[in-house]
Formats: structure tokens, sequence, C-alpha cells
């Protein structure tokens, strides 16, 4: 999975890059859902689900229909769909370290946060597109620390595991509260006469 995203974001980002004028980049959102089978939408068949307004996206849409990922954890599945590598790069290798790191925060359990901040120093896919002159918004799911780390411009998860919860903590309430900020980071972007990407 991980090789046939990263050659088809290789060939986007090439595409977009040479053939596209900035104002006429195409705008590029990424949907992720989370503790979902494979299986559990209607335009993969099931025979119970229903999901019209995701089938109709679906067809207008590019689908990875057959991922499999060698590290199927949230921390570190996110990490290599950001990073396009595997976890043996990018050091994300768990969604938390060991409770004994924990305690008095050791020097691993530090190492460990670092490495899930800075994705390795790894390029993101974020940084790749804003040398394309796109903007980019984070919300939802994110384990990598705040928005920042994974290089976008723009977001709502800030990082701060102590107070804030470790999942994504203030970007878990897109959906689930309001949809505002994503509403006010597309008129930002047209505003700019910026192309966006959204995660």
């Amino acid at each position: 999975m991980i090789k046939k995203i990263t050659s088809y974001i290789a060939s986007l980002l090439f595409t977009v890059s040479s053939v596209y004028s900035e104002q006429d980049r195409p705008n590029i959102v990424i949907l992720l859902s989370d503790d979902q089978a494979w299986t559990d939408y209607g335009f993969m068949d099931h025979p119970h689900i229903k999901t019209p307004h995701l089938d109709a996206l679906a067809k207008q849409s590019v689908m990875f229909e057959h991922g499999y990922n060698p590290t199927p954890l949230c921390s570190p599945s996110l990490a290599s769909l950001i990073t396009g590598h595997f976890a043996h790069k990018h050091k994300v290798t768990g969604n938390d370290p060991s409770p004994k790191y924990i305690k008095n925060r050791s020097p691993e359990y530090l190492e460990y946060r670092k490495q899930l901040a800075t994705l390795n120093g790894l390029p993101t896919l974020p940084t790749q597109l804003k040398k394309g002159g796109y903007l980019s918004f984070q919300c939802g799911k994110f384990w990598n620390g705040s928005y920042n780390s994974g290089g976008f411009t723009h977001g709502m998860t800030v990082g701060d595991q102590a107070t804030t919860g470790r999942h994504g903590d203030i970007g878990l309430t897109i959906g689930r509260e309001t949809m505002e900020p994503i509403h006010k980071f597309v008129e930002h972007s047209m505003a700019e006469k910026k192309p966006f990407f959204i995660w």
C-alpha cells in the first residue's frame, strides 16, 4: 500500500508542479476513517451498510482498494501515510512507548516523543505540497505531535499529550462538533488564491 500511495503521490506532485499553474492546481482532500473494515462501505459492496454520499464521492476519486500496512496501529500507519515510508524509516513503531519508559519521563520516553513529533526528519506530504504553493490543513486523528510537526500550514491538533489527549486532541472535534474550521480554511485558501490540501 505504502509503495503504491508513495508512487501515486510522487506522480501527483510532479503533475501538479509541472502541468498546472499555481492557481489552476487541483485541491486535494484525503479522507481517513478509523477502525472500519475495508468492506464497511456501499462502494465496497457491503450488503447492509449504506454510504450514498461516500459512494458518489468514490466514483470521482482515487481509491486504494487493496491496501496493506505492515504496522497496523494508528500512529505508525498515519506516519507511513504522511511520509510515504515504512516504520523502520520514520521510527514510529507503536502508539505509545512502553509504560516503563513513561515513568519520570525517561530518556527512552523523550526519544520516543521526539521520533513521534519529528517523523525522523523525513519530508511529509504537506511539506512537499507547500513547495508547489499549497496551503494545508490538518484535522481529525493525528498522533504525531502538533499539526506543525507534520508540515501543515494550518491545523487543529496541538499535540499536548498531557492536557489534550494523545490521538489528535482538538482535531477530533471535527465532524463531531463542527466543520467550521474546514470551511474557514477553504475560504482563506480561496482568498489567498492558493490550492489546498486537507487531511
